[in-house]
């Protein structure tokens, strides 16, 4: 046999499935439809309490995870009871979830909104408290159903590998449901409406499969004696395998997810694609697996699975050089990066059953001892979201993350090639191939992807490096050689205050607050970006304090580079906070401010909602002064037009702002001419007015910005030329979704 070729198949020893147990298999499949609803649609409930930066999201992921290993704790030690009864439990497991679903949304929001302030280990303890219920009861069916399976074949790692691949897929077929449908058209509650639908549905399924009379094969393999594989290998040394391959595995989902987030420029769109792919090849892998221990010998079975660890390691290798190297193909090179993310998963995906073959036996302690492995799993996928996400990823970029997940791929590799019961020849020579393609993907990834983000961001393929490049665990921030920011592949600003000059960037904007607002005295911003915006607000002669709320520190080691943004992280006036501005919101209730001043993201990227729906007006209603305004970001999006019109009773588009107030906005020119003529910023003035050109400038502005013009629409008619617009709200996510199903346009 060479080095990487397929070992050939020994006779068969499949089992004939029973009516139940296909039966089984269907609403198992079904099982893991509603189970990822939830996770989505919880974590998105909880993202928006406890914030969408990086702490928040690995605590509620990690939270999740635990919960499940938990649960596969408790469903082994039920499956060491005597008569057992595994429909019926699942069937019971599914209706308690589904009435936990129904509840889930309102227990969030209230209990979140009452520990919000609590500190981080407090907050990862409430969230693990409220995810747990329901990850109990859904991790607890699969040791479960693995001992009822195993009992009728004998096989262990066909059991782990068919229900793995069923509820997986299950899982997968989910999350494009969820991106396609029912986030588009339905919401937050409605989805999991109809999670709890398909757990009552699959729950009343199971009791009935229950309540047949089994098939006359059933009967007979339950009283006889199936012949099993030996176990290969020791219970610590797989346990401990499958720890490290949950690690590998997670963190490698991760890894993926940063780079198709930043080659498509949408965290939303990035996460359905990365995690359908993910989720789909692990269930491809694990079915892979259940038919290779049904069919080979234990030995070939063994080569099987340290051929596709060898596998796993050269499709991560060439991961971000393949991405690189077929920019040029433009959006194309997504769907080219989807399917290697398929290949890694479904090498991932068979390591658990192929390490429950070898190391579980099939007798009483079947379900425990897959739950233990299960939970090795669990707690290794758990310690790469807090490791990885957490922790590397804020001292990795791309390219060295790359080369260190090749590394813990190679040694499991190694772990596995050294267990196997082979020559030492062949030993030797798989190991090498091991080495061999670290070896390889260590030199390609620096080299040969050298720029993978420039190439990336531009779909093509450039001659030039970014200018700047900060890599940290909230994302991927690129400054280009012309100034212009990059937040995650999209633009994200530019480094310009001029407001003599071509305006590139759009800062006549943050020089308009005096039209609108006579006194703004204290200012709080949310999103600090190139600096440009606070610069200009921070040196508004009006304004005596400039508080900002910054979700991503990388700004600030751009900002300090910049000679013209850079004396805003020394102003007096100036408080930087690094923290998710609708939280900082919710845990500040009694700080107001004249203007609230927002120069969003796009109103399609991933979690924009949070700063766009009713809900959120409503929060920062609450902190303006009497006649406060709140000044913000649409990008052209007429659903946001209207969202700001009816949340407040007074309000305009300010090119592509809208500016609203429970008070009438004073437009006042005149106070605005005066606060340009007396800018200065870094103690400079940025109008000469003895220079006909400067004043020139002003009386342009003075008449480009007039009421009545195109640059500003007032609130009743943005209300009647959108009448076919809904609102955005929490629950219906604005465009998120539809946005990139073309269901939603920007005009």
């Amino acid at each position: 046999m060479t080095s990487l070729e397929v070992p050939t198949v020994a006779s068969s020893n499949v089992t004939p499935l029973t009516s139940r147990v296909r039966l089984l298999c269907v609403l198992f499949f079904f099982s893991g439809f509603p189970a990822l609803i939830y996770q989505l649609t919880w974590q998105r409930s909880l993202f928006r309490i406890f914030g969408v930066n990086t702490e928040s999201v690995t605590i509620v992921v990690t939270a999740f995870m635990l919960g499940l290993g938990l649960g596969s704790l408790a469903g082994g030690w039920i499956s060491k009871r005597q008569n057992v009864k595994p429909l019926l439990l699942l069937g019971m497991i599914e209706l308690m979830t589904a009435a936990f679903g129904l509840v889930s949304l309102m227990i969030f929001e209230q209990v979140g909104y009452l520990v919000a302030d609590l500190p981080l280990v407090a907050m990862a303890a409430i969230n693990l408290g409220l995810v747990l219920i329901p990850t109990l009861l859904m991790g607890a069916t699969l040791p479960i159903l693995v001992a009822y399976l195993a009992r009728t074949s004998g096989q262990i790692g066909s059991a782990v590998g068919t229900l793995y691949f069923i509820n997986t897929l299950g899982a997968g077929a989910a999350c494009l449901a969820c991106a396609t449908i029912l986030f588009p058209f339905f919401g937050m509650h409605a989805a999991v409406s109809i999670a709890a639908g398909i757990n009552i549905v699959v729950g009343i399924g199971a009791i009935v499969v229950h309540r047949m009379k089994p098939d006359a094969a059933e009967t007979g393999a339950a009283g006889a004696t199936k012949a099993t594989t030996p176990r290969l290998l020791g219970m610590p040394f797989v346990t401990v395998l499958a720890m490290l391959g949950g690690f590998i595995s997670l963190s490698y989902e991760i890894f993926l997810f940063r780079t198709i987030s930043f080659a498509t420029g949408s965290s939303s769109l990035a996460f359905a694609l990365t995690l359908g792919a993910f989720l789909v090849g692990i269930a491809v892998g694990a079915r892979n697996a259940a038919n290779v221990c049904d069919e080979c010998s234990p030995t070939e079975a063994m080569r099987h699975a340290t051929t596709g660890l060898l596998w796993a390691n050269i499709f991560g290798a060439a991961f971000l050089p393949v991405m690189a190297q077929l920019a040029w193909v433009g959006p194309g090179v997504i769907d080219i990066g989807i399917v290697v993310i398929y290949l890694i998963a479904r090498q991932w995906g068979a390591l658990l059953p192929y390490l429950s073959q070898f190391g579980i036996a099939a007798d009483s302690r079947t379900g425990m001892q897959t739950a233990i492995l299960y939970f090795a799993n669990i707690i290794g996928c758990a310690t790469g979201a807090v490791l990885t996400g957490f922790v590397l990823a804020n001292w990795l970029g791309l390219k060295s993350m790359a080369v260190f997940l090749l590394a813990g791929g190679t040694f499991c590799a190694v772990m596995l090639v050294a267990a196997l019961e082979v020559p030492a020849r062949e030993r030797m020579r798989h190991g090498a191939i091991a080495v061999g393609i670290l070896i390889a993907g260590a030199i390609a990834n620096p080299v040969i992807a050298s720029r993978v983000l420039e190439n990336l961001q531009s779909k093509g393929t450039v001659d030039h490096d970014f200018a700047q490049v900060v890599e940290n665990r909230s994302g991927i921030i690129t400054v280009d050689t012309d100034g212009v920011v990059y937040g995650n592949g999209m633009y994200d600003g530019r480094f310009n205050i001029d407001l003599k000059k071509t305006d590139v960037n759009g800062i006549i904007r943050p020089y308009a607050l005096s039209l609108f607002h006579p006194a703004p005295r204290d200012v709080l911003m949310v999103g600090l970006a190139s600096g440009s915006w606070a610069q200009v607000v921070a040196s508004n002669p009006a304004v005596k304090s400039l508080t900002i709320v910054e979700i991503n520190p990388g700004y600030l080691e751009l900002i300090r580079q910049q000679p013209e943004v850079q004396s805003i992280l020394r102003n007096p006036k100036v408080r930087i906070i690094e923290d998710d501005g609708r939280r900082w919101l919710n845990h500040h209730p009694t700080i107001r401010f004249d203007v609230v001043l927002s120069n969003t993201t796009w109103h399609f990227r991933a979690n924009a909602t949070n700063l766009l729906s009713l809900e959120f007006h409503d929060l920062v209603r609450r902190h303006l002064n009497p006649g406060g305004v709140f000044f913000y970001n649409t990008t052209d999006s007429r659903r946001v037009h209207r969202t700001a019109c009816t949340a407040f009773p007074h309000g305009a588009r300010f090119i592509n702002h809208m500016v609203v107030s429970d008070t009438p906005i004073d437009w006042n020119y005149t106070r605005w001419r005066s606060v340009l003529e007396s800018y200065r910023i870094d103690g400079k003035p940025e109008l000469d007015l003895g220079n006909a050109t400067d004043r020139a400038r002003v009386d342009s502005l003075m008449t480009q910005f007039r009421l009545g013009g195109p640059m500003i629409e007032d609130c009743p008619d943005i209300l009647a030329a959108t009448k076919d617009k809904a609102v955005i709200t929490d629950d219906n996510m604005g465009t998120e979704w539809r946005y990139y199903l073309n269901l939603e346009s920007s005009k």
